[in-house]
């Protein structure tokens, strides 16, 4: 275990006169104050405060407090899931005219809010190769504002050059933002490696059972707090203080979850990379991965997540899905229970084909996530599909 594990448990905790040790869960839209003086120092920001759970919550603050201590942040703004995470971050930084590039290797509703809603606004996205940094220096303009990339990708685990692409949009004058979900701060830290910001959907491993949605945007105090944090106390896709509540119980064992996953994760994809019925396996633990010695430097270990492609195309996939017994047939990810999805038709099945073929998104693709089950148990039950 490391310190990051006592961060998990300890960073960012308030106790109220109660002295309780669980962090408590304030279920309150708004907070009563003082006098009308107080109150119009705390909206205006000249006292210190809470105001409106909106923007400001004691259970929300302690769960930023604890997740920018584990991603080595000066700040972060907690937001209602994921996507709204992207969407603040977007919408913070960037206006008509303005540019993203992108990696063509990202959550499919990523493509579709930044083509299908931002585009209508006025703000291009060019989309490339996640592992090719010089796709990157060819597509930045003088409008380009904004870098962002996952990694390791989805589905394909493609592992990116995070210190690479600092570099490239610090040159082109933009912020690089870095999807850390399928590593969490436990294997990945971007920040450490160049990254302005790190996004999460603490949705996946932060909360780690399935239960709630959240997101996160983390980074510098200027970056967050003055840019972020204005989006979304005017807008406010909001975090509940009861999601965050849970993701704090969730940060508490997630250094554990995160080596586990990986561990068991590891010895599966060699076990599918051995087996007649597969043609690849996507996993950036495996020395066959291409970007294996990129995956080493930058994380810790290679995650919950792999993906492999089936000899037989979409019917032969679809088999291996629908003979589960055990693994959930969802497209969620970060659970403690295995998953399995088709990647192809549910979490990429809104792009054009052209983009999914692009992306290596073939019929033939599954994505497990593996959970905290014994391995032979998750393995039992893809063989019933496999042989």
């Amino acid at each position: 275990m490391t310190e990051r594990a006592t961060l998990g448990v300890r960073a960012g905790q308030r106790r109220t006169e109660f002295h309780e040790h669980s962090e408590a869960l304030f279920l309150t839209s708004s907070f009563v104050f003082d006098t009308a003086e107080q109150a119009a120092a705390r909206f205006t920001g000249g006292e210190e405060g809470f105001v409106y759970s909106r923007f400001t919550n004691p259970t929300v603050a302690m769960l930023q407090d604890r997740l920018a201590a584990l991603e080595g942040a000066e700040a972060c703004v907690a937001t209602a899931s994921g996507m709204s995470a992207i969407l603040a971050t977007v919408m913070s930084f960037l206006k008509a005219g303005d540019h993203i590039v992108c990696s063509s290797a990202v959550f499919g509703a990523t493509v579709q809010l930044l083509n299908n809603y931002f585009g209508r606004f006025g703000v291009a996205t060019s989309f490339v190769s996640p592992t090719r940094v010089e796709e990157w220096r060819r597509a930045a303009r003088p409008s380009t504002k904004l870098f962002f990339v996952e990694t390791p990708s989805n589905p394909l685990t493609e592992v990116s050059d995070i210190p690479g692409l600092a570099a490239v949009a610090k040159q082109a004058g933009a912020l690089l933002a870095v999807d850390n979900v399928f590593c969490t701060p436990v294997l990945q830290r971007p920040l450490e490696l160049g990254a302005d910001l790190v996004i999460h959907s603490a949705t996946k491993h932060l909360d780690g059972q399935g239960r709630v949605l959240g997101g996160a945007v983390l980074g510098s105090t200027k970056l967050v707090m003055e840019h972020v944090f204005p989006f979304l106390r005017t807008a406010g896709p909001s975090l509940s203080p009861f999601n965050a509540w849970v993701i704090l119980k969730g940060l508490e064992t997630l250094e554990l979850r995160m080596q586990a996953h990986s561990v068991a994760a590891l010895e599966l994809a060699r076990w599918l990379e051995g087996h007649r019925a597969v043609a690849r396996v996507f996993y950036p633990g495996l020395e066959s991965h291409p970007q294996r010695a990129l995956a080493r430097r930058q994380q810790k270990a290679g995650g919950a997540v792999l993906s492999f492609e089936l000899k037989g195309g979409r019917e032969a996939a679809w088999r291996v899905i629908d003979s589960t017994r055990l693994i959930s047939i969802t497209a969620n990810l970060g659970d403690v229970k295995t998953t399995i999805t088709h990647p192809a038709t549910t979490t990429h099945g809104r792009i054009s084909p052209e983009a999914r073929a692009a992306a290596g998104i073939t019929d033939g693709l599954v994505r497990i996530a593996v959970g905290l089950e014994a391995l032979s148990d998750i393995k039992a039950d893809l063989e019933r599909g496999l042989s």
